[in-house]
């Protein structure tokens, strides 16, 4: 492959790091490993030790690198954050590298001490770029592993002026809740069991991850982080997880109840995704008449989640038909036909790693 053709994309999170090699403008591969950098960044260098692994080619490429990853309690603040994961990139990547700076647009390694507010959490801001380029008007609605991304885009450009979490959080853009790592207690006071409403034991007894997998709903591939417990992720294992949230144990109901329980969770983390949504679409008046754009390992959850927010009354009018729903990972993403894996493959992991796809693609357009 020629070197100048050659990008990899890297999001570089606080729980995983998710790259894609591009070639020519189009993804040939995408894979995420787990990284638990809070607890170092020699975790961070095992992670990309893996990419070097997988792809050989990524001594003759160029880098393009988002993350959000500055935010973990590794590090004493988001600039030493920044600073620290540029710098064990830089240190572990032969070609040139290049930061996605947002509004700032790409920042060499000696420019971020200038620019590291712009670096910091824009992984969401590639994205929806991306997505606002390709097809000019929508909300992105990314429902990662962690939290999700609610952006509204117009004309090829996102429409929001939010972009630090801070904002983003005030906005509604950003709800901190995910399909895989989001503790259950933090879903709300009270939960309903065998029709009473229960108090929740603030405690890290059980995740998301857990609901969705007694559900079936969540890729076994992407529930890459241990459970609370440190436990089994079956079934059995992961009902008893849930069962301590209300102070029972599994013994103390059937596999229908707990399914039940499960299911109730769900409609409670649904409930609070939609009024993200909600928020963003009453600030974006163009927004229900674009098509909402799905990412993210709890991609599954859109479509409720657009039917609750558009069809529920609040400051959103209802209509009669949700936007339509189109993919980030086949409708957005250019998959090379002979991607690694095949392509419907490719497609699927783009969509769970939608930001490195993102800043790959976003970089290609800019030589």
């Amino acid at each position: 492959m020629p070197e100048r053709h050659i990008i990899v994309g890297w999001d570089i999170g606080g729980a995983h790091v998710k790259a894609c090699l591009m070639h020519g403008g189009e993804v040939l591969d995408v894979a995420q490993w787990p990284c638990t950098l809070w607890r170092g960044l020699e975790h961070l260098d095992t992670a990309l030790q893996a990419a070097w692994q997988r792809w050989p080619q990524l001594a003759k490429g160029q880098h393009a690198v988002t993350m959000t990853g500055e935010m973990t309690d590794l590090f004493a603040d988001r600039q030493q954050g920044v600073l620290a994961i540029a710098g064990a990139l830089g240190r572990a990547l032969d070609g040139p590298v290049r930061h996605f700076a947002g509004d700032a647009g790409w920042r060499s390694w000696q420019e971020l001490p200038a620019h590291w507010a712009a670096v910091a959490s824009a992984n969401w801001l590639a994205t929806a770029q991306h997505a606002a380029r390709v097809l000019g008007t929508g909300v992105l609605v990314d429902i990662g592993s962690t939290t999700t991304d609610v952006v509204a885009f117009q004309y090829g450009r996102v429409a929001s002026a939010s972009r630090s979490d801070a904002e983003r959080l005030a906005s509604g853009e950003l709800v901190y809740h995910g399909a895989v790592r989001t503790p259950l207690c933090a879903l709300g006071p009270r939960i309903a069991f065998r029709g009473q409403p229960h108090y929740v034991m603030n405690e890290f007894f059980a995740t998301s991850a857990d609901v969705y997998r007694l559900l079936g709903e969540l890729d076994p591939a992407h529930d890459q982080h241990p459970s609370a417990d440190n436990a089994a992720k079956d079934a059995p294992a992961t009902r008893r997880r849930l069962a301590r949230m209300i102070g029972l144990d599994a013994r103390d109901a059937t596999d229908a109840e707990w399914l039940a329980f499960a299911r109730a969770w769900r409609a409670r983390q649904v409930e609070v995704l939609a009024d993200g949504l909600r928020r963003v679409m009453a600030t974006a008046p163009f927004a229900p008449h674009g098509p909402i754009v799905s990412a993210g390992c709890g991609a599954f959850l859109v479509d409720e989640v657009a039917h609750r927010a558009l069809g529920a009354p609040g400051t959103m009018p209802r209509v009669h038909a949700p936007p339509r729903q189109l993919a980030y990972g086949r409708d957005v993403a250019r998959v090379a036909p002979q991607a690694t894996g095949g392509a419907q493959a490719v497609r699927e992991w783009a969509q769970v790693c939608a930001p490195c796809v993102a800043v790959a693609a976003l970089l290609d357009a800019e030589r």
